[in-house]
């Protein structure tokens, strides 16, 4: 019994000291939870105070983007800016995925979060201020549009006035135009009537003689009728051919009327073969004073030098272009031509 009663207090010995350390491991697993629902709550409170900065942030994105849409409807300098909004909005974007990721891995502070909010109100601010300042240049250029279209009004008024004008001054010009043509009709007509007068005349006055004859509308002399060769003083017995020609010539001037601007050409021709000399350096100057000393000559005679004209085309008119002597008897000519002056 002793002994029996000895087990038992031995077993009693140890029961109190297992519930008290079961009642520590209770308390340290109820502390445990407590700390951690503690955590949870202070780690649900940091994330709600992320949800309410995101929250901010993407009111903030909307009115940025809502700005973004009034810019762009702008001229092309609003362009420029909405352009710069646009780039902002990006890096608003950029920064916001990158808050989005803070918040996700709670591992920045609030007070990061609210420097990144300063800064993005700073940046809002400045878009704000580019804003009214686009807005301010889109005033300027509707002015300046306005302006230019007053401009190009007037311009556009000027311009049909003078194509009025010009119009005008066209039917006019036309109409000059159609005058003046019949009148040249009329003149030449007159013309052609007294050159065909003249040529009768010259025919009646010479008779017909082969060292004489009419070219197309010119009389044609024969240089030897007037001239020796290489010489252009006139030999005396071209003096009464001349004469018959001045008297022609005077009859002439006195029935044509005198606003009709006639004149007789009296041009000079060699042959091909080059002259050389003291008087004459080539058959050009010979031919010219060929026509000189006959222009001279009737000038003497009466006829007015207003109505006559010398003319030299040495070797570079021939009638005959062959190599022959009686070619370059043909070319070696006087010519006379009523013609308009």
């Amino acid at each position: 019994m002793a002994s029996l009663s000895r087990r038992r207090d031995r077993g009693a010995d140890y029961w109190p000291g297992f519930v008290d350390a079961l009642s520590t491991l209770l308390l340290c697993i109820i502390f445990v939870l407590a700390i951690f629902v503690l955590g949870q709550f202070l780690l649900n409170q940091e994330v709600n105070s992320r949800d309410t900065v995101l929250q901010r942030l993407n009111r903030q994105v909307l009115d940025l983007t809502d700005l973004l849409a009034l810019e762009r409807t702008g001229r092309r300098s609003a362009e420029d800016g909405a352009g710069l909004a646009s780039a902002t909005l990006e890096a608003l974007q950029v920064e916001r995925t990158r808050l989005q990721g803070i918040a996700e891995a709670v591992g920045a502070s609030r007070a990061q979060a609210e420097g990144q909010a300063s800064s993005l109100t700073a940046a809002l601010s400045q878009e704000k201020t580019l804003s009214e300042r686009a807005v301010s240049q889109v005033e300027v250029l509707n002015q300046q549009l306005a302006a230019l279209r007053r401009q190009l009004a007037a311009v556009e008024e000027a311009l049909s006035a003078t194509e009025a004008k010009e119009r005008d001054s066209q039917t006019r010009v036309a109409e000059l135009g159609a005058r003046l043509n019949v009148a040249l009709a009329q003149r030449v007509q007159e013309l052609t009537r007294y050159r065909s007068e003249f040529f009768g005349r010259l025919r009646q006055i010479l008779g017909q003689r082969p060292d004489i004859r009419i070219v197309g509308d010119r009389f044609v002399f024969q240089s030897e009728l007037f001239f020796d060769p290489g010489l252009a003083a006139l030999k005396p017995e071209a003096f009464g051919e001349i004469d018959k020609l001045a008297t022609v010539i005077q009859g002439i001037d006195r029935e044509i009327p005198s606003d009709v601007p006639w004149i007789i050409r009296v041009d000079g021709h060699t042959d091909a073969r080059p002259i050389s000399n003291a008087l004459f350096r080539s058959n050009w100057d010979l031919s010219a004073a060929r026509a000189i000393a006959v222009v001279l000559y009737l000038g003497s005679r009466g006829v007015p030098l207003t109505r006559l004209a010398a003319t030299g085309f040495g070797e570079f008119q021939p009638l005959d272009p062959a190599d022959t002597n009686e070619a370059r008897g043909r070319n070696r000519r006087i010519e006379f031509k009523l013609t308009e002056r």
